[in-house]
């Protein structure tokens, strides 16, 4: 089998709820990241792109009709490249990347465009529609923001608590302080800020035209550990997720360029990394938060590698409390992780997160030469994927 290689990303700056992207349609952003990409590889025809696959998880108002096609038409490429959008709910575009290696792998492709959008600012309301003409009562508007909506009623009622409630009793479960959240959300801030400093994100991270957003929009260089102990709970009174130890809502897209080893002639670059192992798992909806674990063992065990090569890992922080129960079952140091900063500070627009991860951790290996590392996702529902990068250049 052939093998799988990410070439290049990049990504939108991530806009707060309302914020500095809310006015931005989520097909736009789309349209932009993939002609950004595009654009980025000068010697790449972009004829030649077999195919672009593009992760969303809500899908119900503007990027709605498969956005992948849209922004391939509204960024200009060829009418003859296809496009296809998958949902994993928050592990869509690392579902877009998984697809797009296999095809690589397969044979079926030698380039490939992959990412992600979500714009949780536009998310509409919904409403089911009436069953008979004329109803007398009233009809209710269901957000489709995040988390549950129109929920089948023979669903188990402990699979459909809120994202917020199941955290709480997965810090229970494995014992994660309220203390440690506000630790690890402060670290999440202050690596995020000095990476942008450093200007680490100065390659991975293009403005949208237009938007007065040249960073990531939830960071917060001056948070304290005072300030964030100060903030009230947002799920139980007795709890510890608070608005501070939590992902925010945002906005934004993100893209990859998957390609062959073949692949560099036409792309005109050599690949920053080479996709090793991936996995997909599944558990208890309410545990969504710690699938990631033996998604990440799994897949490791497919790369033929061991927790003792992994130099970086980049886990997408829905939760402070999820993540430091996953860190805390892999026995990793902390060090490795996140060392740019994570989505407590960075954000976690849903379907943009995935190949956000991905292309951050490709970077993380590219600037210190380390040879493995893991890219992670907890998913909504009961789900965790993973995926396993080997540095194209590693030194060491």
């Amino acid at each position: 089998m052939r093998q799988a290689f990410v070439y290049d990303a990049v990504r939108t700056p991530f806009g707060r709820y309302g914020g500095a992207l809310a006015g931005v349609r989520p097909d736009d952003l789309a349209a932009f990241v993939v002609g950004e990409q595009v654009r980025r590889v000068p010697g790449l025809d972009p004829a030649v792109i077999d195919d672009v696959i593009l992760g969303n998880a809500n899908g119900a108002g503007e990027e709605n009709r498969d956005v992948a096609r849209m922004a391939v038409l509204l960024a200009g490429l060829p009418v003859s490249v296809p496009g296809v959008t998958v949902n994993r709910l928050c592990g869509s575009s690392l579902e877009a990347a998984v697809h797009a290696a296999r095809a690589v792998q397969s044979g079926d492709a030698d380039v490939i465009l992959a990412g992600g959008v979500e714009s949780m600012s536009r998310a509409p309301y919904v409403m089911l529609k009436p069953e008979k003409a004329f109803p007398a009562g009233n009809a209710e508007l269901v957000s489709t923001t995040l988390g549950w909506r129109l929920v089948n009623e023979r669903m188990e009622p402990d699979w459909t608590v809120s994202l917020g409630e199941a955290t709480e009793r997965l810090r229970e479960k494995y014992g994660v302080s309220r203390e440690r959240q506000d630790e690890f959300a402060l670290r999440s801030h202050r690596l995020a800020a000095r990476a942008w400093d450093e200007g680490r994100y100065d390659d991975l991270v293009t403005p949208y035209p237009g938007a007065e957003l040249a960073r990531d929009e939830s960071v917060r260089a001056d948070t304290t550990a005072e300030r964030l102990a100060a903030l009230k709970t947002s799920f139980r009174k007795d709890g510890t997720i608070t608005a501070g130890n939590a992902s925010p809502l945002n906005d934004g897209a993100s893209a990859a360029l998957i390609g062959s080893e073949a692949a560099a002639a036409q792309i005109g670059m050599d690949p920053l990394a080479r996709i090793a192992g991936r996995a997909a798992v599944a558990n208890e909806p309410q545990y969504f938060g710690y699938a990631p674990v033996e998604a990440v063992d799994r897949a490791l065990e497919r790369s033929g590698i061991t927790w003792d090569d992994v130099a970086a890992v980049e886990l997408n922080e829905a939760f402070a409390a999820q993540s430091l129960a996953c860190v805390d079952a892999w026995g990793v140091d902390l060090d490795i992780v996140n060392a740019w900063g994570g989505a407590t500070a960075l954000g976690h627009p849903l379907g943009a997160s995935g190949t956000r991860v991905l292309g951050t951790l490709a970077r993380r290996l590219q600037a210190t030469g380390d040879r493995w590392g893991v890219a992670a996702i907890c998913i909504g529902v009961g789900q965790g994927l993973a995926v396993v990068l080997e540095n194209a250049g590693a030194t060491r």
